[in-house]
């Protein structure tokens, strides 16, 4: 069984805390999917897509990283994702998790979310959730509140597929 508690989300909150509640019950379901896992598990898609539940963990590890570090602060990709060939594989991020462990996969992407916790936490306390990003994505700049809720709408989609890989490998449900 999973070991990750799922976080409660409170039906009274202001906008900061309802919003991040909804993203770390999130990111706490997506890492619930993927405990207890073998690599091989891990590696496993459910026909016809190719999506694994080690992609998805190293795939949200980069979402968290480019969002918050790279958009929101101008900071460069960090490692490994600043040392990647992103021409010779746009999907390098979710092929990687290929060649890793379970505790690499887990430790790259509980690390990546502390990361993009303190970047956050920084734009709240410079400007709140009005803060604008440096990096503009497609002519514009985004606002903090814009990439909390891309990030919850990219979670919470990725959980659906989550549910359903690992559902196919084992059994497991409502997790």
């Amino acid at each position: 069984m999973p070991e990750t508690p799922l976080p409660e989300i409170p039906f009274v909150a202001d906008e900061v805390s309802a919003v991040r509640s909804f993203l770390a019950y999130y990111r706490a379901t997506l890492r619930r999917q993927a405990e207890g896992l073998s690599a091989a598990q891990l590696r496993q898609a459910l026909p016809p897509s190719t999506m694994t539940l080690g992609g998805m963990l190293s795939h949200l590890a980069f979402v968290e990283d480019y969002w918050c570090s790279h958009v929101l602060h101008g900071t460069e990709p960090a490692e490994p994702w600043a040392g990647i060939d992103w021409r010779a594989d746009p999907d390098r991020d979710w092929h990687r998790a290929a060649d890793q462990g379970p505790e690499e996969l887990l430790a790259q992407y509980d690390a990546a979310l502390v990361v993009a916790d303190a970047a956050i936490d920084r734009a709240l306390a410079d400007g709140g959730l009005d803060t604008l990003a440096v990096t503009p994505r497609h002519g514009s700049a985004a606002s903090l509140r814009w990439i909390l809720l891309h990030l919850v709408e990219e979670y919470a989609r990725h959980a659906g597929h989550a549910d359903l890989i690992r559902e196919s490998i084992d059994g497991a449900t409502g997790l």
